[in-house]
């Protein structure tokens, strides 16, 4: 085995990930001599760096689009979070044994806690927008939590009606045109798809329908403040941005592969920030 730790962060397309920067930033400030990279796979060499993991050459990785699923079949164990949403977006070995886990709703809600403490007093009503592959995780994040009711819009009803079929819980399915009928009830929303990455809009989407006490949130970063969080801004409601989610997401595998728990602070948001800015 190296002596030097490698992880890794794979995708397709990968180049575009920020996972680098921010293992990068903590690699240093911990002094740690190890690499984190990212490398392009499809779904035919996938299971050949999955075994580099196995053997050792690799402590592990993240696996991003379009691949979380395929890795979860490759995984030899799995966390029960992992198990509840199908889906692995972090990877170890142990004695041999590929263990996966999905930590997307654990980062989801550390970036809330981190961002609006106490942001889950009031759960009756959530809204989830969008019911793709990011949706899974922050579904099954709000079903633990235990709302009430879940409202899972889609553009498409039959994709909101397939994933609301996959979990145990108080889920409704509806079109994504629907959000200004269940808008007065909403005690939480979240963005879940990419409307609003590089200034895209919702149409005829009203935040004004929503109560002053809402909470709203968006898993887009590029731009932090997207379109939908500057209306819920401009209308005085309480927000958290997506930057979050991702660097506390990063947090339990970092600690896994390089024995450390690293710390998700002011500095390092403002470091991803500049980052994200420069391109």
């Amino acid at each position: 085995m190296s002596t030097s730790p490698k992880a890794f962060v794979t995708g397709n397309p990968v180049k575009h990930s920020k996972s680098p920067l921010l293992h990068g930033y903590w690699l240093k400030k911990y002094n740690i001599s190890g690499t984190y990279t990212a490398i392009e796979t499809d779904e035919n060499n996938l299971p050949e760096l999955i075994e580099q993991v196995r053997n050792g050459e690799m402590r592990g990785g993240n696996v991003t689009i379009p691949h979380k699923q395929l890795a979860f079949n490759l995984c030899d164990r799995h966390t029960e979070t992992a198990k509840k949403i199908g889906a692995v977006n972090t990877v170890w070995a142990e004695n041999g044994k590929i263990c996966g886990d999905n930590t997307d709703g654990y980062g989801f809600l550390a970036n809330l806690d981190h961002q609006l403490p106490q942001w889950d007093r009031h759960k009756g009503c959530a809204i989830i927008l969008g019911a793709g592959g990011a949706a899974r995780a922050i579904l099954s994040a709000l079903v633990d939590k235990g709302f009430k009711t879940i409202y899972l819009l889609n553009r498409t009803l039959a994709r909101a009606e397939q994933l609301a079929q996959e979990f145990d819980g108080p889920i409704i399915p509806q079109t994504l045109d629907k959000f200004n009928e269940l808008a007065a009830d909403a005690d939480f929303v979240v963005n879940t798809s990419s409307i609003g990455m590089h200034g895209s809009k919702f149409e005829q989407l009203d935040v004004h329908k929503l109560p002053e006490t809402a909470i709203v949130t968006d898993i887009v970063y590029t731009p932090l403040m997207t379109p939908l969080l500057q209306d819920a801004k401009d209308r005085g409601l309480n927000i958290a941005t997506g930057l979050g989610m991702l660097l506390h997401q990063a947090v339990p595998g970092f600690e896994i592969w390089f024995g450390q728990k690293p710390e998700v602070d002011q500095a390092l948001m403002d470091y991803m920030l500049a980052e994200i800015e420069n391109g």
